[in-house]
């Protein structure tokens, strides 16, 4: 089992940065991918991008290449998202994910029913 657990999420202008955190706890964090998916009023949840084991390799939703970054701590059993030059558009819940039923080193897990554990979200919102 693991348990994730969000932060980071808040109110900022377009333009603006935030990072949010996602704290992993249950088996050994380095065992395993991580995601972030977000998913804004009305819509579906989406794929945002997700990183492999030892954080080498990397997959980006086209809409925020060049904007977000995803890092993780394997120390910290942490996931970050950097989000910069953030966009109405971006207003959303992010959602923390773990554990995908694979992830080759060219093809990520960009579908929800791939991935095991989720966590509880954090709300994004971007105010023009």
């Amino acid at each position: 089992q693991v348990q994730l657990v969000e932060s980071g999420g808040g109110l900022v202008q377009a333009g603006g940065s935030l990072r949010l955190s996602c704290a992993a706890s249950g088996r050994p964090f380095s065992s395993y991918p991580m995601g972030w998916f977000r998913q804004g009023p009305g819509k579906e949840r989406e794929f945002v991008t997700a990183i492999r084991w030892s954080g080498g390799s990397t997959h980006y939703a086209d809409f925020v290449k060049g904007r977000f970054t995803i890092s993780r701590d394997n120390a910290k059993n942490t996931v970050y998202l950097q989000m910069n030059s953030l966009k109405v558009e971006d207003t959303a819940v992010y959602y923390c994910a773990a554990d995908p039923t694979y992830y080759s080193e060219h093809v990520a897990p960009t579908l929800v029913h791939e991935w095991k554990y989720w966590g509880q979200g954090t709300q994004v919102t971007v105010s023009s």
